[in-house]
């Protein structure tokens, strides 16, 4: 099964409440993804102290020795950060055979259920793609079942709103558009980090959920000597330090796991492989200097990215390109009621006010 669906569009709901009933009719059923922030929040959370329910909550790269057909069920969400093998510098030499992530996964449970969104493809060497996973399942000789959920549920946010971030991006071919409005979605643009800041604060201190995201463009340091984290997301002089590094949490700032959801999140600014997989009730994005306005559209820069996964040899530059938009299409689509968005380029801001009213 691939089921297909952009952000708000219910794919870890159906994911979750496929886990319970599969379980309850009592076939053996595993959950997994390819992000940790995810994971861990979902053994957290979902889990509530279960052993049992925590050790349901599983990494794609788990699978590498898993004996066919061991599984009934098998829910892979988040499935675009598939990679396009398990291997990593810890695995054993025995175990290095190059053998696909995907064929581990489709070999590990009788019916493999992938759940994802081709445009959060964000990394290099993710390959969690419609047309991969259905290539390599028909080569097996295995029917394909696809259900696209944009056209059957939403469970928030605005499709409308979805549309306008991919052609904003230039993913759907289409140019990009003035925002129109939707009255159940929110969108502005801020002349300042400090009023992105003030406005989404506003919003948390209300009862709502809030968090700041940026694209990859400031370096990310470790915490200072007194166990304080540094504030690498400058703009004039108004600095924020990037969530937490790690799995532990600094001072009042949670793990990395859960800036999305823990208390203290807000004070952090977040990036893409934080922010991947969540969802807030409003949502702050700042346009760094990676993705800029130039002679009548929005081209990327990749020498203004700090993102060590494409500073790697090996990535082309139009993968580059892909994965920055990509990356921004991420940020963009993580709230539920809004998003004010701000850039620390004049050019690209001026763009953006010819397309949102600030």
């Amino acid at each position: 099964m691939i089921i297909t669906g952009g952000p708000g569009s219910g794919k870890s709901v159906i994911a979750l409440s496929l886990l319970g009933e599969v379980s309850e009719r009592g076939y053996s059923v595993l959950h997994a993804t390819g992000s940790r922030s995810f994971t861990e929040t979902m053994r957290r959370v979902v889990a509530k102290g279960s052993t049992r329910m925590k050790a349901m909550f599983k990494y794609f790269n788990n699978f590498m020795a898993a004996k066919p057909n061991d599984l009934d069920v098998l829910i892979c969400d988040e499935a675009h950060r598939i990679r396009e093998t398990s291997e990593n510098r810890f695995t054993r030499s025995a175990q290095r055979t190059g053998r696909p992530q995907v064929d581990e996964l489709i070999h590990a449970a009788r019916v493999p259920v992938f759940l994802l969104d081709e445009h959060q493809v964000v990394r290099p060497g993710e390959m969690g793609r419609v047309a991969d996973i259905t290539a390599y399942a028909q080569s097996l000789g295995l029917a394909v079942h696809q259900v696209d959920l944009d056209a059957q549920f939403r469970c928030g946010g605005s499709r409308k709103y979805e549309e306008w971030v991919l052609r904003l991006l230039g993913l759907d071919g289409e140019a990009p558009e003035v925002w129109k409005g939707d009255d159940h979605f929110a969108v502005s643009l801020t002349e300042s980090p400090y009023e992105l800041e003030a406005q989404l604060r506003a919003w948390l201190a209300a009862g709502y959920s809030a968090r700041i995201t940026a694209g990859f463009c400031w370096p990310w340091s470790s915490p200072n000597g007194d166990d304080s984290l540094v504030a690498d997301v400058r703009i004039g002089d108004w600095a924020r330090p990037w969530n937490v590094k790690g799995d532990r949490a600094v001072g009042n700032a949670p793990a990395s796991a859960l800036w999305a959801s823990a208390p203290g999140g807000f004070e952090q600014v977040g990036c893409v492989y934080t922010a991947q997989g969540f969802e807030y009730d409003w949502n702050g994005v700042i346009f760094g200097p990676d993705l800029v306005y130039r002679d009548g559209r929005l081209v990327t820069v990749r020498s203004a990215s700090k993102d060590p996964a494409l500073t790697r040899k090996g990535v082309s530059d139009e993968q580059a390109d892909q994965l920055i938009r990509n990356t921004y299409k991420v940020l963009l689509t993580r709230g539920m009621m809004g998003t004010a968005v701000y850039s620390v380029d004049p050019e690209t801001q001026e763009f953006l006010s010819g397309l949102v009213t600030m």
